[in-house]
C-alpha cells in the first residue's frame, strides 16, 4: 500500500514539474514574444522619426528655396526697376518744372524715352524668370528645349536632349517644378561641376515620367550626405518631394554626375 502511495506521489511530482516547466516555457515565450515585439516596434518608431525628420528637413529647404527665389525677385525689382522709375521721375520733374532750352528738352524727353524702354525691358525679364512664356504658350518639351538650346548657344556647356513627352502628363505648376530642376541641374553642371557636355533624357513608360540628366564634370562622392545638403540639390529634394516622386543621384569624384528622377502623377497613381 505504501509502495503504491509512494509510486502515485512520484507521478502527482513528475505532473507538477512537467507544468512547471510549461509554465517556465510559456513565460520564457511570452517574454521573449515581448522583447521582439518591443524592437520591432522601437525600429519602426526610429524608421517614422526618421522620415518625420526627412519630411521636416525637406519642408525647410521648400521654405529657404521659396525665401531666395523672394529675396531675388525683391533684388531685381530694386536694381532693375526701382533705379530706372527714380531716373524717369527725377526727368519727368524736369520737364514738369519747364525751365529747359529746347536742347535740354530733347535730351531730357530722350532720357525718359530711354529709361521707359530698359524698364520694360527688365520687367519682361523678371516676369521670364517668373514663368518663362514659352512654358505656358507652348508646353515643358519647347521650354526645356529653348532652355538647352540658349545654354549651346552662349558656349557655356554643350547639351543634348532627348524628350519624349506628352503634353500635359503634369499639371502646369508640375510641369515648372521640372523646369526649375533642369534649371538647377544646368547651374550647378557649369557652375560647381566645371562640365562642358551633358544630357537630358525624359521619356514615359507606364505612365510615368522618366528624367535623367548627366554632366562630364568634376563629380563629387555621392555617399558623403555633406555633398547632398547644398542649397541646389535641396532645391531639387524639395522640388522632386512637391511632384511625389523619387530620385536617385550617382556621382564619383572625376567622373562627372547623373540623378534619375521618376514621376507617377496622382491621377494615374490611383490605377
Amino acid at each position: 500500500m505504501e509502495e503504491l502511495l509512494t509510486k502515485e506521489n512520484q507521478v502527482i511530482v513528475i505532473v507538477l514539474i512537467g507544468v512547471l516547466l510549461l509554465l517556465l516555457m510559456g513565460v520564457a515565450f511570452l517574454l521573449f514574444f515581448f522583447f521582439s515585439r518591443k524592437k520591432i516596434v522601437d525600429k519602426e518608431l526610429e524608421k517614422r522619426n526618421l522620415e518625420v525628420n526627412h519630411q521636416k528637413e525637406i519642408i525647410q529647404s521648400i521654405i529657404i528655396t521659396q525665401e531666395e527665389e523672394r529675396k531675388r525677385i525683391a533684388q531685381d525689382l530694386h536694381d532693375d526697376i526701382s533705379s530706372k522709375l527714380n531716373v524717369i521721375n527725377l526727368n519727368a520733374n524736369l520737364l514738369k518744372d519747364g525751365d529747359l532750352t529746347p536742347e535740354e528738352y530733347i535730351t531730357v524727353n530722350n532720357g525718359i524715352l530711354e529709361a521707359t524702354d530698359k524698364t520694360l525691358e527688365s520687367a519682361r525679364k523678371i516676369a521670364h524668370n517668373l514663368l518663362p512664356p514659352i512654358l505656358e504658350e507652348f508646353g515643358f518639351k519647347d521650354a526645356v528645349e529653348e532652355l538647352a538650346d540658349s545654354f549651346n548657344n552662349s558656349k557655356k556647356i554643350s547639351i543634348k536632349y532627348n524628350i519624349n513627352y506628352t503634353n500635359k502628363l503634369l499639371n502646369p505648376q508640375n510641369e515648372l517644378h521640372l523646369f526649375r530642376i533642369t534649371q538647377e541641374l544646368i547651374n550647378n553642371s557649369v557652375r560647381h561641376g566645371k562640365a562642358n557636355n551633358s544630357t537630358i533624357n525624359i521619356s514615359q513608360k507606364d505612365n510615368r515620367l522618366i528624367f535623367s540628366y548627366t554632366d562630364n564634370g568634376i563629380g563629387f562622392n555621392s555617399d558623403d550626405k555633406n555633398n547632398k545638403k547644398g542649397l541646389g540639390m535641396k532645391n531639387i529634394e524639395s522640388r522632386v518631394s512637391l511632384l511625389n516622386g523619387k530620385y536617385n543621384i550617382g556621382s564619383e569624384v572625376g567622373k562627372g554626375f547623373n540623378i534619375l528622377i521618376v514621376i507617377q502623377p496622382p491621377e494615374y497613381a490611383k490605377n
